[in-house]
């Protein structure tokens, strides 16, 4: 039995709140399942211009204003205002300072399409408030979880907090390939570290202040979104990004903990989005949903021609030049195809013209639609995600919860939650392919267009698919003795 433990979440996006990517739905779910399990779970993240503050009841509160923050020389005021994550009891704090936070978009300037430019500053500012905020609620935490570079320093800046001596910190990567490097002068915002930024130095990268390269350094524990994403970190420089030398020094303290997924919200049989609910045991009724997935994109239904569907940011690790390749085979196969996304615009532009050349076949959505995306994963037959790297990947999960057989490429977690049918004919719950190849991918799209025709052995992955428990809890115990592994550490 775990002991229960006071925890300081810090993210720089949560669902419901704001998103761009998988972190913000594993910061939306992880703290409601460490609660139900007894842990005492406060969660901050900053107050984006996205957040709706009024929809969500955030409320100012006397007690948290103006508190005092440096950031290098400068001396700056903030807020933080307060609410809860949706459905549960765990408190959430917002940084409020509109200089930093107020933006149209969380991390990149819109107008220019580059990082905001003082996205230093706005990170700092968000790791240095979690110590003030602890202060002013005068609750000090044993575990401070932080998540991907945005606030890796803390790590760093806790070893000089005198209050915070018993607390231990636990750093998650989500995806390396994105690091928070910066010219060497922000070590000045951070403080006196310099001493650190001596080449190889703990927070020193190819000349630049690399945070998470910090909080790898200096977090009592880390971890990877699934087990083989872990291994992949440290095993090469495809996935590694040049940090897995780092990593590997780093091993002993390293382990994958697979994300689940919010079930309540992924869940066909409640689902208000989708047209016919349906679970396991009603499995017949999923192809309702496919009916009215065909009439609002315009195809012809029908029960034989399988519907695959795409829903995902439009980029190269995506695998959409894969898609690229073979976009003139894609339109000879005898299936249906539609697609969600928004990104890179030589994807969008693939994409319109696939679908202006094929309307009949293919239909592109550019854009994000959360109704839509839930009556994609239950109106397709089968959920395509050819990955170049995917750290856990959710699509596939929330494919299997609506009885969509998932294809994939195998790697990161998609390769711990995809069985492939044809090598495990009893245990095969999709469709997977190894080498990041587009000629495989094509094969392997082949092989599902087959399988469709034997209905039998397609429900059976169907079956198996939804079965499986990908709810929060398994992971979220995973945590706590993770939690507990940083706190035995001197």
């Amino acid at each position: 039995m775990q002991e229960k433990r006071k925890i300081l979440m810090v993210a720089s996006e949560v669902v419901p709140f704001a998103k761009t990517g998988g972190l913000a739905d594993v910061c939306g779910a992880l703290p409601k399942a460490l609660q139900e399990l007894g842990h005492d779970v406060r969660l901050l993240m900053p107050l984006y211009k996205q957040v709706d503050v009024k929809g969500h009841r955030i409320r100012r509160a006397a007690a948290l204003k103006n508190i005092p923050l440096k950031i290098g020389s400068d001396k700056i005021q903030i807020d933080f205002r307060t609410g809860k994550l949706p459905d549960s009891k765990v408190k959430t704090y917002f940084l409020d300072y509109d200089e930093f936070y107020n933006r149209d978009e969380l991390y990149v300037d819109p107008e220019t399409g580059k990082d905001y430019p003082n996205n230093d500053r706005r990170f700092i500012a968000l790791s240095r408030a979690a110590f003030a905020l602890c202060e002013s609620l005068d609750w000090i935490p044993d575990v401070i979880h932080c998540h991907d570079w945005q606030t890796a320093l803390i790590p760093l800046l806790i070893k000089n907090e005198e209050r915070f001596a018993g607390t231990r910190t636990v750093l998650t990567i989500h995806n390396l390939g994105y690091q928070g490097n910066f010219p060497p002068e922000t070590i000045e915002l951070i403080g006196d570290y310099a001493h650190l930024m001596q080449p190889m130095g703990p927070m020193e990268y190819f000349g630049k202040v690399s945070f998470l390269k910090t909080g790898v350094h200096f977090a009592d524990k880390l971890n990877a979104v699934s087990p083989t994403y872990a291994r992949e970190i440290q095993g090469s420089e495809e996935y590694g990004y040049g940090f897995q030398g780092i990593l590997q020094e780093r091993a002993a303290d390293l382990v994958g903990i697979l994300n689940g997924l919010d079930v309540d919200v992924w869940n066909p049989k409640g689902d208000s989005n989708i047209a016919v609910n349906y679970d396991v045991a009603t499995l017949d009724k999923k192809i309702e949903n496919k009916k009215a997935l065909c009439e609002r994109v315009g195809f012809t239904f029908s029960e034989t021609v399988p519907l695959f569907g795409v829903i995902s940011r439009l980029a190269d690790q995506k695998g959409f030049d894969l898609f690229a390749e073979i976009k003139e085979a894609l339109v000879a196969l005898p299936f249906q195809f539609v697609l969600l996304g928004t990104g890179d615009k030589k994807y969008e532009e693939l994409f319109r013209g696939l679908a202006k050349s094929n309307p009949k076949k293919f239909h592109a959505i550019i854009g994000f639609n959360n109704k839509l995306a839930h009556r994609i994963e239950a109106g397709v037959d089968c959920f395509m995600m050819p990955s170049r790297y995917e750290p856990c990947g959710l699509n596939q999960m929330m494919s299997m919860r609506y009885g969509t057989v998932p294809l994939v490429r195998a790697t990161g977690g998609l390769a711990d939650t995809v069985i492939d049918v044809d090598a495990e004919p009893e245990r095969g719950n999709g469709f997977t392919f190894d080498a990041y190849d587009a000629e495989l991918l094509l094969e392997t799209i082949k092989r599902a267009v087959k399988t469709f025709e034997n209905q039998s052995r397609w429900i059976a992955m169907q079956e198996r698919g939804m079965k499986h428990d990908f709810s929060w809890t398994a992971s979220a115990n995973k945590y706590g003795e993770l939690y507990e592994q940083a706190l035995q550490k001197s």
